[in-house]
């Protein structure tokens, strides 16, 4: 019985890693607007792009694209850079 417990609870705080929101691009970003005009067509799918730019606040910041079928881009990731002088 505590076994099944267990598992029940696992599979409910498993099941909520997968809902997390999309990452929305911001002005600067890449894909702020849609999909570049051109796409990485020599990129191969799966590959990352990685992107600088200061967010919303000011703030310098680095963004990770995965690049998908057909060229385009995919926002995943977004996060500070400190400056380390």
């Amino acid at each position: 019985m505590k076994n099944a417990l267990m598992i029940a609870t696992a599979a409910m705080v498993l099941s909520a890693c997968t809902s997390l929101p999309e990452l929305a691009p911001i002005p600067g970003s890449i894909t702020y607007g849609g999909q570049p005009k051109t796409a990485l067509v020599k990129a191969p799918v799966g590959s990352t792009v990685k992107h600088r730019l200061n967010d919303q606040y000011g703030n310098p910041s680095e963004e990770t694209y995965v690049v998908e079928a057909g060229g385009t881009l995919r926002l995943v990731r977004r996060e500070l850079v400190s400056d380390k002088s």
